[in-house]
């Protein structure tokens, strides 16, 4: 009786693991770009029905990717889902003037809790989600090809205004540009990837399986 040797066992695992992985890559995109954006949202969740310890995690682990400016991110339960400086200085937060002091603050029962990801971020990485599940509707079709990088750059012309203008104090954006400009170029994003991932993809598997042929022979 033949067996593999150790390498040979762990070749052949490595390589059915990519092929997995070429097969099945835009869900495990889809599901990881899903679970980015809703994640965010489980945090003011908690902190309402006082779970506050999980909370703090989710708001921790994002602090380290989006700035979480209260004045810029969604609120839940409270009066308005986009509460302004003077509403959050009411409710107890700290001076806007003071960034770093102001991004901690979360929220209360008063004005509500913040969502863990900034309006923008949630607008890239929701429209980047939303691509990806209308892509996965039309791969098989070969209807979706990728923009020029020219085509890309225009799409990216809405977002870097919005942000550098506000950035350099010379206007102040809202929460509608912030979600707009973001689902722009979330899905030009997405658009310009997809397609070249997925023909990445289909020489992986092409190459895989030839090679898993000839080995069988």
């Amino acid at each position: 009786m033949n067996q593999q040797a150790p390498s040979s066992v762990i070749s052949d695992l490595a390589n059915r693991l990519v092929l997995w992985i070429a097969r099945h890559w835009l869900a495990l995109f889809n599901t990881g770009w899903g679970l980015y954006t809703f994640l965010p949202f489980l945090a003011p969740i908690l902190m309402y029905a006082g779970m506050e310890g999980p909370a703090h995690v989710i708001y921790g682990i994002y602090s380290f990717a989006c700035h979480q400016l209260p004045d810029h991110s969604y609120f839940l339960f409270g009066q308005t889902p986009v509460p302004q400086v003077p509403a959050l200085m009411a409710a107890g937060a700290p001076d806007a003037n003071n960034l770093f002091q102001f991004r901690t603050f979360i929220g209360n029962a008063q004005v509500g809790y913040k969502v863990a990801l900034c309006q923008r971020d949630v607008a890239i990485y929701g429209s980047v989600f939303i691509a990806g599940m209308l892509f996965a509707l039309v791969r098989e079709r070969g209807l979706v090809r990728a923009p020029s990088i020219k085509v890309y750059l225009l799409f990216l012309i809405p977002i870097a205004v919005d942000g550098f203008t506000q950035l350099f104090g010379l206007r102040e954006s809202n929460w509608w540009l912030r979600t707009v400009t973001g689902v722009i170029f979330g899905v030009a994003s997405a658009w310009l990837a997809y397609p070249y991932v997925e023909d990445a993809m289909k020489e992986v598997i092409e190459t895989e399986t030839h090679a898993q042929a000839s080995m069988t022979h």
